[in-house]
């Protein structure tokens, strides 16, 4: 509103009606101003603040340290002891600090630092000393890797008559006439998927040891690969889809496109399942539309674990599905902590409930709680704080503006209220989605290295190495040794046994002595 102070109306109620204008105004660009410098506190912790989302003790105030005194304090209920509940496991001790033992499935070499044969003698009597023992240490020591040339002999055989020529068969290669053996090609995915090496590094490292592959060859057999493994990974995804409860996430990632001066932005989906079926499976997309989940989840049944994207939606309202929706509390900490910058107070207090549910989290992961006791702890000790938190919650909405950063937080935790206290009912759930976000980190990791994709297929190819390569880290076993074995063994297997190439199986049957 623009005022001529030189041309003021005289009359009062004209005044005032000017006066409540200027007031709105004021409050708005109020508004508009505390949002712009939230933003900027957001994009400065992004870009130069911690990752991990820790309140402040010293700024709690007295009410919630009091809520989490309080809850410390809570004696056990009527009927418990102090005992561990049903189900609990005896907490392991804690490995101490320090250098620990070098693995004996290392090849060690003997080198022996002897004494002289002057030094052998005795300083007092001259006479010729006697080996009583010795003293043993152990230093670690690194050997560079190589390339070898392995020269494949097939012999030939001919009937001194001349009636026929036979020739001896070679086994059948990952890439049929191909110059990379198994083992150079595991090398590469694993660099390349497991520890974000891109192609052009390993270049340069052939290069140093006098053997020039480009990118563009390296980029064809990741993809012969990823088709030789793809039987595989498809029976990968339909273990995850038999799980009870599924976590799922998705991130970005750029992608050349020909047609773009630029790259265009696909997406990587991570699907996590249950411990009875311990696979991570990615689906790479080009966009985020829910086509996406949509194919994946066609079949599945049972619990979905993500955060409040629309594109779930549609699963959870079609009853015959039979998707239950499972919300994460991460992702509501998250939305209350980034709120502190403008309400603190609020923020400080639901921040202090929602530790209260870690701690019950903490409580039975330490106990190594099975599902049933999981359950009844959560019943006991969880409820009774989600139910103080919904009520603070509903009676603290009316008192903040519903586009600020806390009215947009409580509005987020009351909204998706009943997928997010869902976890209290089954002891097989877990409280966030952080398993799923796990999971993706590798990506962001890689793709601040290899920089994009070259193209859909390459998002593909990329999304089952990254699941077979994930999987093994995930049930801590060594990438390098299963895609080594699978890459030689896989194109001869039988289809009706490809189960037991499976990452989980392949390690159970390993011998007993054999490192994982």
């Amino acid at each position: 509103m623009e005022i001529n102070p030189n041309q003021l109306p005289s009359d009062p109620a004209a005044l005032r009606q000017m006066v409540v204008g200027l007031l709105g105004e004021a409050v708005e660009r109020e508004r508009k101003l505390r949002q712009l410098q939230h933003w900027v506190e957001q994009l400065l912790r992004a870009r130069y603040g911690p990752r991990r989302e820790r309140a402040n003790e010293n700024q709690l105030f007295m009410f919630a340290a009091e809520i989490m005194a309080r809850a410390e304090k809570t004696p056990p209920a009527s009927g418990e002891t102090e005992a561990p509940p049903a189900g609990a496991k005896s907490t392991p001790q804690r490995p101490g600090h320090g250098r620990g033992a070098l693995p004996k499935s290392l090849p060690r070499q003997r080198v022996v630092h002897d004494l002289g044969e002057g030094a052998r003698q005795c300083p007092q009597c001259q006479g010729e000393l006697k080996r009583m023992g010795e003293e043993v240490s152990e230093r670690l020591e690194y050997v560079p890797a190589s390339l070898v040339v392995i020269e494949e002999v097939c012999p030939k055989y001919a009937c001194p008559k001349g009636c026929t020529v036979v020739t001896a068969e070679k086994p059948m290669a990952p890439i049929e006439k191909g110059l990379a053996g198994p083992g150079l090609l595991t090398q590469v995915a694993v660099s390349k998927y497991g520890d974000h090496l891109p192609l052009h590094r390993q270049a340069d490292i052939f290069r140093r040891q006098g053997v020039e592959i480009s990118r563009q060859t390296m980029c064809d057999w990741m993809r012969a690969c990823a088709d030789l493994a793809r039987p595989l990974y498809e029976l990968m995804k339909q273990c995850v889809l038999g799980s009870k409860a599924v976590q799922t996430d998705d991130t970005p990632v750029p992608v050349l496109d020909p047609a773009l001066p630029r790259t265009r932005t696909g997406r990587i989906w991570t699907y996590v399942g249950d411990d009875d079926h311990p696979y991570t499976v990615y689906d790479y997309t080009p966009n985020r539309s829910r086509d996406g989940p949509e194919k994946f989840l066609k079949e599945f049944q049972g619990f979905l674990q993500a955060d409040a994207y629309s594109g779930y939606d549609h699963f959870y309202e079609d009853a015959q599905r039979g998707i239950v929706e499972v919300a994460c509390w991460a992702h509501s900490r998250r939305k209350h902590y980034e709120a502190q910058s403008s309400d603190l107070m609020r923020s400080t207090v639901v921040l202090a409930y929602i530790h209260l549910l870690y701690a019950v989290e903490r409580e039975a992961r330490d106990q190594k709680l099975d599902s049933a006791a999981r359950r009844t702890l959560r019943q006991a000790k969880a409820k009774p704080v989600l139910a103080d938190l919904r009520a603070y919650l509903e009676r603290e909405q009316p008192q903040v503006l519903p586009k600020s950063p806390e009215g947009q937080a409580i509005a987020y935790t009351l909204s998706n209220w009943k997928a997010l206290v869902r976890y209290c009912e089954d002891g097989d759930l877990e409280i966030d989605n952080n398993g799923a976000e796990r999971s993706l980190r590798g990506v962001a990791v890689g793709r601040k290295n290899w920089m994009f994709y070259g193209s859909d297929h390459g998002g593909r190819t990329a999304a089952v190495l990254t699941s077979l390569i994930a999987t093994c880290k995930r049930l801590h076993i060594d990438p390098f040794a299963y895609l080594r074995d699978i890459f030689d063994r896989i194109s001869s297997h039988p289809k009706s046994r490809l189960a037991e190439l499976l990452p989980d199986q392949w390690k159970a049957g390993l011998p007993s002595s054999a490192p994982s």
